[in-house]
Protein backbone atom coordinates (compact mmCIF):
# COMPACT_ATOMS: atom_id res chain seq x y z
CA UNK A 1 0.00 0.00 0.00
CA UNK A 2 0.98 3.37 -1.00
CA UNK A 3 1.51 6.38 1.65
CA UNK A 4 -0.22 9.16 1.09
CA UNK A 5 -0.89 12.76 3.29
CA UNK A 6 -3.84 14.50 2.88
CA UNK A 7 -4.21 18.06 3.67
CA UNK A 8 -7.45 20.24 4.03
CA UNK A 9 -7.63 23.35 2.95
CA UNK A 10 -9.56 25.80 5.16
CA UNK A 11 -10.63 25.72 9.15
CA UNK A 12 -11.19 22.09 11.28
CA UNK A 13 -13.02 23.10 13.93
CA UNK A 14 -13.43 20.28 16.65
CA UNK A 15 -16.25 19.10 18.98
CA UNK A 16 -14.82 19.87 22.41
CA UNK A 17 -13.54 23.27 21.14
CA UNK A 18 -10.86 24.88 19.32
CA UNK A 19 -9.44 24.36 15.39
CA UNK A 20 -6.65 24.48 13.73
CA UNK A 21 -5.94 25.19 10.15
CA UNK A 22 -4.62 22.86 7.28
CA UNK A 23 -5.23 19.88 8.93
CA UNK A 24 -3.49 16.44 7.87
CA UNK A 25 -4.69 13.41 7.41
CA UNK A 26 -2.29 10.57 6.95
CA UNK A 27 -3.58 7.00 4.82
CA UNK A 28 -2.31 3.86 3.08
CA UNK A 29 -4.37 3.21 -0.55
CA UNK A 30 -3.51 0.46 -2.71
CA UNK A 31 -1.25 1.66 -5.25
CA UNK A 32 -3.59 2.80 -7.76
CA UNK A 33 -5.68 5.61 -8.01
CA UNK A 34 -9.60 5.39 -6.78
CA UNK A 35 -12.24 4.58 -10.20
CA UNK A 36 -15.71 3.72 -9.97
CA UNK A 37 -15.12 -0.26 -11.32
CA UNK A 38 -13.52 -1.00 -8.24
CA UNK A 39 -15.27 -2.09 -4.88
CA UNK A 40 -13.86 -0.14 -2.15
CA UNK A 41 -12.57 -1.12 1.35
CA UNK A 42 -11.89 1.03 3.98
CA UNK A 43 -10.34 0.04 7.06
CA UNK A 44 -10.34 1.43 10.88
CA UNK A 45 -7.60 0.31 12.58
CA UNK A 46 -7.16 -0.03 16.76
CA UNK A 47 -5.88 2.77 18.91
CA UNK A 48 -2.05 2.85 18.34
CA UNK A 49 -1.58 0.95 14.86
CA UNK A 50 -0.89 2.89 11.84
CA UNK A 51 -2.88 3.56 8.47
CA UNK A 52 -0.97 0.73 6.80
CA UNK A 53 -2.19 -2.40 7.68
CA UNK A 54 -0.65 -4.69 4.84
CA UNK A 55 3.01 -3.88 6.44
CA UNK A 56 2.04 -3.72 9.66
CA UNK A 57 -1.23 -5.05 11.69
CA UNK A 58 -2.90 -7.18 9.13
CA UNK A 59 -0.42 -8.60 6.36
CA UNK A 60 -2.40 -12.00 6.94
CA UNK A 61 -5.34 -10.43 5.82
CA UNK A 62 -4.06 -7.53 3.35
CA UNK A 63 -1.98 -7.10 0.32
CA UNK A 64 -1.97 -8.49 -3.42
CA UNK A 65 -3.14 -11.78 -3.42
CA UNK A 66 -4.83 -11.65 -0.07
CA UNK A 67 -8.51 -12.07 1.19
CA UNK A 68 -8.18 -8.05 1.14
CA UNK A 69 -6.43 -7.47 -2.22
CA UNK A 70 -4.70 -4.45 -2.41
CA UNK A 71 -4.55 -4.83 -6.25
CA UNK A 72 -8.32 -6.12 -7.26
CA UNK A 73 -10.07 -3.68 -4.27
CA UNK A 74 -9.39 -0.13 -3.72
CA UNK A 75 -8.14 -0.61 0.32
CA UNK A 76 -7.92 2.40 1.82
CA UNK A 77 -7.09 3.01 5.99
CA UNK A 78 -6.60 6.24 7.26
CA UNK A 79 -4.78 7.31 10.72
CA UNK A 80 -7.28 8.77 13.28
CA UNK A 81 -6.44 12.27 14.80
CA UNK A 82 -4.39 13.03 17.83
CA UNK A 83 -1.91 10.15 16.88
CA UNK A 84 1.64 9.99 16.09
CA UNK A 85 1.45 7.68 12.93
CA UNK A 86 1.22 11.08 10.94
CA UNK A 87 -2.26 12.38 11.21
CA UNK A 88 -2.34 15.84 13.12
CA UNK A 89 -2.24 15.86 17.14
CA UNK A 90 -0.08 17.10 19.58
CA UNK A 91 2.93 16.08 18.11
CA UNK A 92 2.76 17.71 14.86
CA UNK A 93 4.06 21.69 14.65
CA UNK A 94 2.43 24.38 15.77
CA UNK A 95 3.08 27.24 12.96
CA UNK A 96 2.60 29.63 15.44
CA UNK A 97 5.48 28.94 17.61
CA UNK A 98 7.48 26.43 15.23
CA UNK A 99 7.42 24.13 18.13
CA UNK A 100 4.78 21.16 18.61
CA UNK A 101 0.86 21.91 19.71
CA UNK A 102 1.81 19.55 23.01
CA UNK A 103 -1.68 20.70 24.69
CA UNK A 104 -2.22 23.34 22.79
CA UNK A 105 -3.59 20.61 20.43
CA UNK A 106 -7.61 20.99 20.85
CA UNK A 107 -8.74 17.53 22.63
CA UNK A 108 -9.96 15.05 19.52
CA UNK A 109 -13.39 13.07 20.13
CA UNK A 110 -14.28 10.21 17.51
CA UNK A 111 -16.50 12.44 16.00
CA UNK A 112 -13.24 14.46 15.15
CA UNK A 113 -11.79 11.61 13.45
CA UNK A 114 -15.01 10.36 11.41
CA UNK A 115 -15.77 14.18 10.39
CA UNK A 116 -12.24 14.00 8.82
CA UNK A 117 -12.55 10.70 7.25
CA UNK A 118 -15.65 11.75 5.58
CA UNK A 119 -13.64 14.55 4.64
CA UNK A 120 -10.54 12.56 2.70
CA UNK A 121 -13.53 10.46 1.52
CA UNK A 122 -15.08 13.55 -0.43
CA UNK A 123 -11.25 14.45 -1.25
CA UNK A 124 -10.85 11.57 -3.03
CA UNK A 125 -14.45 11.31 -4.82
CA UNK A 126 -15.71 7.85 -3.21
CA UNK A 127 -19.18 7.70 -3.36
CA UNK A 128 -20.04 4.33 -1.93
CA UNK A 129 -17.91 2.79 0.29
CA UNK A 130 -18.69 -1.44 -0.39
CA UNK A 131 -17.31 -2.53 2.59
CA UNK A 132 -16.08 -1.02 6.37
CA UNK A 133 -13.80 -2.96 8.61
CA UNK A 134 -13.64 -1.72 11.91
CA UNK A 135 -11.52 -3.87 14.36
CA UNK A 136 -11.24 -2.34 18.44
CA UNK A 137 -11.38 1.80 18.30
CA UNK A 138 -11.72 1.65 14.65
CA UNK A 139 -15.23 -0.23 15.58
CA UNK A 140 -15.91 3.43 17.19
CA UNK A 141 -15.26 5.17 14.12
CA UNK A 142 -17.47 2.60 12.02
CA UNK A 143 -20.69 3.10 14.34
CA UNK A 144 -20.18 6.43 14.08
CA UNK A 145 -19.31 7.02 10.53
CA UNK A 146 -22.50 4.68 9.95
CA UNK A 147 -25.11 6.78 12.05
CA UNK A 148 -23.75 10.48 10.59
CA UNK A 149 -23.98 9.11 6.83
CA UNK A 150 -25.60 6.13 6.52
CA UNK A 151 -26.20 6.58 2.75
CA UNK A 152 -22.51 5.68 1.51
CA UNK A 153 -22.00 2.01 3.56
CA UNK A 154 -22.50 -1.56 1.53
CA UNK A 155 -21.82 -3.93 4.24
CA UNK A 156 -19.73 -2.97 7.98
CA UNK A 157 -17.95 -5.19 9.91
CA UNK A 158 -17.53 -4.73 13.22
CA UNK A 159 -14.50 -6.22 14.77
CA UNK A 160 -13.54 -7.00 18.75
CA UNK A 161 -15.38 -2.98 19.63
CA UNK A 162 -17.82 -1.43 21.28
CA UNK A 163 -20.23 1.69 20.55
CA UNK A 164 -20.08 3.35 23.76
CA UNK A 165 -16.74 3.40 26.27
CA UNK A 166 -17.22 1.39 28.96
CA UNK A 167 -16.75 2.35 32.68
CA UNK A 168 -13.67 -0.91 32.90
CA UNK A 169 -12.46 0.33 29.99
CA UNK A 170 -12.28 4.26 30.84
CA UNK A 171 -11.07 2.77 33.97
CA UNK A 172 -8.31 1.45 32.90
CA UNK A 173 -7.60 5.10 30.71
CA UNK A 174 -7.80 6.33 33.59
CA UNK A 175 -4.62 4.53 35.07
CA UNK A 176 -2.84 5.12 31.66
CA UNK A 177 -2.99 8.99 32.45
CA UNK A 178 -1.95 8.98 35.56
CA UNK A 179 1.00 7.02 34.76
CA UNK A 180 1.87 9.44 32.46
CA UNK A 181 1.09 12.53 34.59
CA UNK A 182 3.70 10.89 37.81
CA UNK A 183 6.24 11.52 35.05
CA UNK A 184 7.72 14.84 35.94
CA UNK A 185 8.90 15.30 32.19
CA UNK A 186 5.23 15.17 30.75
CA UNK A 187 4.31 18.80 32.07
CA UNK A 188 8.38 20.25 30.52
CA UNK A 189 7.34 20.04 26.82
CA UNK A 190 11.22 20.46 25.91
CA UNK A 191 10.63 18.18 23.48
CA UNK A 192 8.80 14.90 22.21
CA UNK A 193 10.60 12.60 24.30
CA UNK A 194 9.10 14.06 27.66
CA UNK A 195 6.84 11.67 29.66
CA UNK A 196 8.78 8.38 28.26
CA UNK A 197 8.66 6.59 31.73
CA UNK A 198 5.43 7.32 32.05
CA UNK A 199 4.16 6.48 28.89
CA UNK A 200 6.03 2.83 29.53
CA UNK A 201 4.19 2.25 32.80
CA UNK A 202 0.89 3.21 30.87
CA UNK A 203 1.44 1.13 27.61
CA UNK A 204 2.10 -1.87 30.38
CA UNK A 205 -1.10 -1.04 31.96
CA UNK A 206 -2.58 -1.48 28.38
CA UNK A 207 -1.23 -4.25 27.70
CA UNK A 208 -3.20 -6.01 30.48
CA UNK A 209 -6.12 -5.38 28.65
CA UNK A 210 -5.24 -6.96 25.43
CA UNK A 211 -4.30 -10.36 26.76
CA UNK A 212 -6.42 -12.34 29.34
CA UNK A 213 -5.09 -14.99 31.79
CA UNK A 214 -5.21 -17.58 29.82
CA UNK A 215 -3.44 -15.69 27.52
CA UNK A 216 -0.13 -15.17 29.89
CA UNK A 217 0.18 -18.46 30.68
CA UNK A 218 2.89 -19.09 28.47
CA UNK A 219 4.84 -16.23 30.66
CA UNK A 220 4.94 -18.51 33.07
CA UNK A 221 8.56 -18.86 35.09
CA UNK A 222 10.42 -21.32 33.58
CA UNK A 223 11.72 -22.80 37.12
CA UNK A 224 9.73 -24.00 39.88
CA UNK A 225 12.53 -22.35 42.06
CA UNK A 226 12.39 -19.04 41.11
CA UNK A 227 12.09 -16.83 44.21
CA UNK A 228 10.53 -13.43 42.38
CA UNK A 229 8.48 -14.10 39.51
CA UNK A 230 9.74 -12.03 36.98
CA UNK A 231 9.01 -13.13 33.18
CA UNK A 232 6.06 -10.98 32.77
CA UNK A 233 7.71 -8.20 33.54
CA UNK A 234 10.75 -9.00 31.56
CA UNK A 235 8.39 -9.32 28.94
CA UNK A 236 6.40 -5.99 29.08
CA UNK A 237 9.27 -4.07 29.72
CA UNK A 238 10.32 -5.42 26.56
CA UNK A 239 7.43 -4.61 24.59
CA UNK A 240 7.27 -1.02 25.96
CA UNK A 241 10.66 -0.46 25.54
CA UNK A 242 9.59 -0.90 21.64
CA UNK A 243 6.96 0.76 22.10
CA UNK A 244 8.07 4.11 23.23
CA UNK A 245 10.26 4.16 19.78
CA UNK A 246 7.57 4.95 17.72
CA UNK A 247 5.17 6.92 20.02
CA UNK A 248 5.14 10.04 22.63
CA UNK A 249 3.38 10.57 25.36
CA UNK A 250 1.71 13.16 24.49
CA UNK A 251 0.09 11.01 21.61
CA UNK A 252 -0.60 8.38 23.85
CA UNK A 253 -2.82 10.78 25.96
CA UNK A 254 -4.85 12.01 23.10
CA UNK A 255 -6.02 8.74 21.38
CA UNK A 256 -7.16 7.73 25.17
CA UNK A 257 -9.03 10.59 25.46
CA UNK A 258 -10.37 10.25 22.12
CA UNK A 259 -11.35 6.73 23.64
CA UNK A 260 -13.16 8.42 26.33
CA UNK A 261 -15.02 10.30 24.23
CA UNK A 262 -16.99 7.02 22.11
CA UNK A 263 -20.97 7.54 22.82
CA UNK A 264 -22.59 6.90 19.18
CA UNK A 265 -25.77 7.39 21.48
CA UNK A 266 -24.65 11.29 22.81
CA UNK A 267 -27.06 13.66 21.27
CA UNK A 268 -29.14 10.99 19.73
CA UNK A 269 -31.08 9.59 22.41
CA UNK A 270 -28.68 6.83 23.73
CA UNK A 271 -26.78 3.64 21.71
CA UNK A 272 -30.11 1.59 21.27
CA UNK A 273 -32.10 4.59 19.62
CA UNK A 274 -28.90 4.99 17.21
CA UNK A 275 -27.80 1.60 16.40
CA UNK A 276 -31.98 1.03 16.00
CA UNK A 277 -31.68 3.50 12.71
CA UNK A 278 -28.92 1.47 11.13
CA UNK A 279 -29.84 -0.26 7.52
CA UNK A 280 -26.91 -1.54 6.23
CA UNK A 281 -26.04 -5.24 6.15
CA UNK A 282 -23.79 -5.13 9.62
CA UNK A 283 -22.03 -8.05 11.00
CA UNK A 284 -20.12 -8.23 14.40
CA UNK A 285 -17.17 -10.75 15.35
CA UNK A 286 -16.14 -10.91 18.67
CA UNK A 287 -13.49 -12.66 20.33
CA UNK A 288 -14.11 -15.65 23.24
CA UNK A 289 -11.54 -14.39 25.89
CA UNK A 290 -11.94 -10.21 24.77
CA UNK A 291 -11.58 -8.48 28.82
CA UNK A 292 -12.59 -5.15 26.68
CA UNK A 293 -15.48 -6.23 24.32
CA UNK A 294 -16.35 -9.57 25.99
CA UNK A 295 -19.45 -11.89 24.65
CA UNK A 296 -21.45 -10.50 26.99
CA UNK A 297 -20.87 -6.57 25.58
CA UNK A 298 -20.82 -7.50 22.10
CA UNK A 299 -23.88 -10.00 21.77
CA UNK A 300 -26.38 -7.68 23.40
CA UNK A 301 -25.17 -4.67 20.89
CA UNK A 302 -25.73 -6.42 17.69
CA UNK A 303 -29.03 -7.35 18.45
CA UNK A 304 -29.83 -3.68 18.45
CA UNK A 305 -28.88 -3.24 14.67
CA UNK A 306 -31.69 -4.71 12.62
CA UNK A 307 -31.00 -7.93 10.55
CA UNK A 308 -26.90 -7.79 12.03
CA UNK A 309 -25.38 -11.07 12.15
CA UNK A 310 -22.81 -12.44 14.92
CA UNK A 311 -20.04 -14.31 15.19
CA UNK A 312 -17.65 -15.33 17.96
CA UNK A 313 -13.96 -16.73 17.78
CA UNK A 314 -12.79 -19.03 20.09
CA UNK A 315 -9.69 -17.73 21.20
CA UNK A 316 -6.83 -17.48 24.30
CA UNK A 317 -5.74 -14.54 23.10
CA UNK A 318 -7.90 -12.25 24.42
CA UNK A 319 -8.65 -8.72 22.34
CA UNK A 320 -5.75 -9.65 20.58
CA UNK A 321 -7.32 -12.27 18.76
CA UNK A 322 -9.04 -10.06 16.57
CA UNK A 323 -4.69 -9.63 15.53
CA UNK A 324 -4.12 -13.23 15.42
CA UNK A 325 -6.87 -15.43 14.00
CA UNK A 326 -6.54 -13.94 11.21
CA UNK A 327 -8.16 -17.61 9.45
CA UNK A 328 -10.94 -17.66 11.21
CA UNK A 329 -11.86 -13.87 10.78
CA UNK A 330 -11.14 -15.04 6.86
CA UNK A 331 -13.72 -17.28 7.15
CA UNK A 332 -16.18 -14.86 8.39
CA UNK A 333 -15.43 -11.84 5.48
CA UNK A 334 -14.69 -14.07 2.52
CA UNK A 335 -18.63 -14.05 1.52
CA UNK A 336 -18.72 -10.33 2.03
CA UNK A 337 -16.08 -9.89 -0.83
Amino acid sequence: MIKHIYKHNGTFEFEAGGSIDNLEITCHTSPFEYSRDRKVIWLCHALTADSDPEGSWWPALVGPGKLIDTEKYFVICANVLGSACGSSGPASTNPKTGKPYYFEFPRVTVRDTVRAFDLLRQHLGIEKIDLLIGTSMGGFMSFEWVVMRPDIFGKIFFIATGARVTPWLAGFNAASRMALLADPTFKEHRDLNGGMEGLKAARAIALLTYRCEEGLFKQNEDSDDTVFAGKVGSYYRHQTSKFVKDWDAYSYLYVCDEVDSNNVGRGRGGVAAALSQIKTDCTFICMSSDELFPPEDMKPLSELIPDSRYYQIDTPYGHDGFLIETSAIADILRPAL
